[in-house]
């Protein structure tokens, strides 16, 4: 450790992301990026665990790829916690993004930061229950136009995207439209799992916008082993009951009311005792939203947008590690 990096650790002795940084053993989440390849590490060959601890201050802070470069040269916390004193040019920073969605690590990386949250105990290990639901990230791009048949949310027949060979919707590839209300939104939706007790971030998932989150649901709980898992009434439907069902978790999904069928008192008790609990991940779309900046894409593509996502679950995750922590002492 370089005096530069000692000095700012130690007059950040009380700062919350010096305590954020603690939380974490770095090598170990490190470890799981495996054998990068030079592309990787920038041109000066970077220690990739430092560049992953930028990207998450990264995420934490919803800087630019030349923000982040900015912050690295200006700010002791920025140096401390990263360890940088030569610092790396914004492009690294994009390249390993890039080769971070290319290998599909990002999955990895989440699941290893809980497990850390859970030996800290942090985080409950073995969660009563799991929550899932979707919410809408706008595109980084502007739509070229506005398409007459827009998939409406909610429902659970699919919307034929079929363009002219010359034709595109935006710069955005995989963005799609959406109704939801009496607005029009493009982009993509982004699903999260979280435990039930605390709403941690367990899982993501990322689609374009007109995907039905009726349809996606056995996809997004494909390698769930949770007991039970809560949903609202967007994913009631016979068969993703029957997926449960297979799998041996119960069922937790909200009673859907159909056409000259209204609920009965019972199913109106179950739904009321499911609301109880599916608030957390309401919880948890509004902190990604308001305090990391997630109500809008950054990147364009659907992996560019998971890994986007991942990224800030794991700050969230952290964030929630780090007042949890405030709270013990």
């Amino acid at each position: 450790m370089s005096f530069l990096v000692y000095e700012a650790a130690q007059r950040l002795e009380k700062n919350s992301l010096m305590k954020l940084s603690r939380v974490i053993n770095w090598q170990s989440l490190g470890s799981k990026l495996g054998k990068l390849g030079r592309s990787g590490y920038g041109p000066k060959g970077y220690n990739p665990t430092q560049l992953l601890k930028a990207l998450i201050l990264q995420a934490w802070h919803n800087l630019s790829d030349e923000g982040l470069e900015e912050a690295l040269r200006v700010r002791l916390d920025f140096v401390a916690i990263t360890g940088f004193i030569d610092v790396p040019d914004h492009t690294t920073f994009c390249r390993l993004r890039n080769l971070l969605t290319q290998l599909k690590l990002w999955d990895g990386l989440l699941r290893e930061v809980n497990r850390q949250l859970e030996e800290a105990g942090l985080k409950v290990k073995e969660s009563q229950g799991a929550i899932i639901d979707a919410t809408i990230i706008e595109s980084a791009a502007r739509p070229r136009r506005e398409l007459e048949a827009i998939a409406v949310d909610r429902e659970e027949e699919p919307v034929d995207y079929k363009l002219n060979e010359t034709e595109s919707l935006s710069k955005d590839p995989d963005a799609t439209w959406l109704k939801k209300g009496k607005r029009s939104y493009f982009g993509y939706k982004g699903f999260a799992v979280v435990d039930q007790e605390d709403g941690y971030i367990d899982q993501v998932h990322v689609t374009p916008a007109h995907i039905s989150e009726m349809i996606e649901f056995k996809t997004v709980i494909k390698d769930r082993k949770d007991k039970r898992i809560y949903g609202d009434k967007g994913y009631a439907s016979k068969s993703n009951k029957e997926s449960l069902r297979d799998k041996g978790i119960k069922n937790g999904l909200m009673e859907k009311a159909k056409k000259n069928k209204p609920l009965t008192h019972w199913q109106k008790k179950f739904n009321h005792l499911i609301s109880k609990i599916r608030y957390r991940v309401e919880q948890s779309f509004g902190t990604l939203k308001r305090r990391f900046h997630f109500a809008r894409a950054s990147y364009f593509t659907t992996a560019k947008i998971h890994g986007q996502m991942t990224l800030k679950a794991m700050a969230f995750n952290l964030l929630k590690g780090l007042n949890k922590s405030v709270l013990r002492c």
